[in-house]
């Protein structure tokens, strides 16, 4: 047989492998593909994890507990371990990614279990941060699926919808930027010495902390009654920054 012959039959081998590799790639969406949306709006987390735990983590996680969480609020997930050898579990908030687009789950969940890998495999020199390592495999995932896995996964309306107790100071800092007085919450704690920032509220603004406003339909029985502010009760207890939280 020719010689060009052989080498144009090679290529055009090599062209309709190619070919193929990329039809078969069409086929399988992306995770994150609006199609999904439709065809499985609802997925099983536990289905979720083993696939994301054998596609991207080389099943080093089977150990890892995944669940939902119907009392977590202020974060759509969270992924806690013990220590060496301990137990690793990933939390997920549902009142949270209920409210969101499959997608935000899909990312969030892989989130969570990029922390997991690093702790099982001892490699958590980030921490609970996202320093190089954690972004190394956020970078690998996107690279593969098309998905946007960030290190942020806190969702700013559904989270100030789950703060309905809020609180507003009296005094001078009711007139200041960012917060204008005000601190919201998911639970009924009002403002008090237990906040890392009560020492420097009081020693800039003096303030009390009068409530506001609560969900409707607040059960009244139980609460207890209100308790004023007060004063640090100590110089220990005036150690604090000064940020507070909304």
């Amino acid at each position: 047989m020719d010689e060009d012959l052989v080498v144009a039959l090679r290529l055009q081998e090599e062209w309709d492998a190619r070919a193929a590799q990329r039809a078969a790639a069409r086929e399988q969406p992306s995770l994150v593909d609006a199609s999904w949306e439709l065809a499985d709006p609802t997925p099983d987390l536990q289905a979720l994890f083993v696939q994301f735990n054998d596609r991207f983590f080389w099943g080093r996680l089977e150990a890892v507990e995944v669940k939902w969480s119907v009392r977590m609020t202020l974060c759509a997930g969270i992924c806690s371990y013990e220590g060496r050898g301990g137990m690793c579990s990933i939390r997920l908030s549902e009142p949270l990614l209920k409210l969101r687009p499959r997608k935000d789950l899909v990312e969030t969940l892989l989130h969570e279990m990029i922390h997991a890998y690093l702790f099982v495999t001892n490699n958590d020199k980030d921490r609970e941060g996202h320093g190089p390592e954690f972004c190394k495999h956020m970078h690998r995932i996107n690279s593969l699926t098309g998905a946007n896995i960030t290190v942020y996964h806190t969702f700013h309306d559904e989270v100030d919808e789950y703060r309905r107790h809020w609180w507003r100071c009296n005094g001078p800092c009711q007139h200041r930027q960012p917060y204008y007085g005000y601190v919201r919450r998911a639970t009924n704690r009002a403002p008090s010495a237990h906040d890392f920032w009560w020492a420097e509220h009081q020693r800039t603004c003096g303030g009390t902390y009068i409530k506001i406003k609560e969900p409707e339909n607040y059960p009244k029985k139980g609460r207890g009654k209100a308790k004023p502010s007060r004063q640090p009760a100590s110089a220990a207890e005036a150690a604090g920054t000064t940020k507070a939280p909304l």
